[in-house]
């Protein structure tokens, strides 16, 4: 699936997001490097993987 345009730049800005509060998150390095690889590797499948199931930010406590 090949998502290009104002699609492509919505994806890629939700990515970052995603990685960043992965980042933020208090989970392990490990999940950590895990929940980046699946969102790099599929990025709008990864999304929203993540969004369903990924690690909170550490601010949500």
């Amino acid at each position: 699936m090949e998502v290009t345009g104002i699609g492509g730049l919505i994806v890629l800005v939700l990515d970052i997001w995603a990685i960043v509060s992965v980042l933020n998150s208090g989970t392990g390095t490990g999940n950590k490097v895990l929940w980046i690889l699946l969102v790099l590797l599929l990025p709008l499948v990864g999304f929203i993987i993540w969004l369903i199931a990924g690690p909170r930010s550490a601010s949500v406590r």
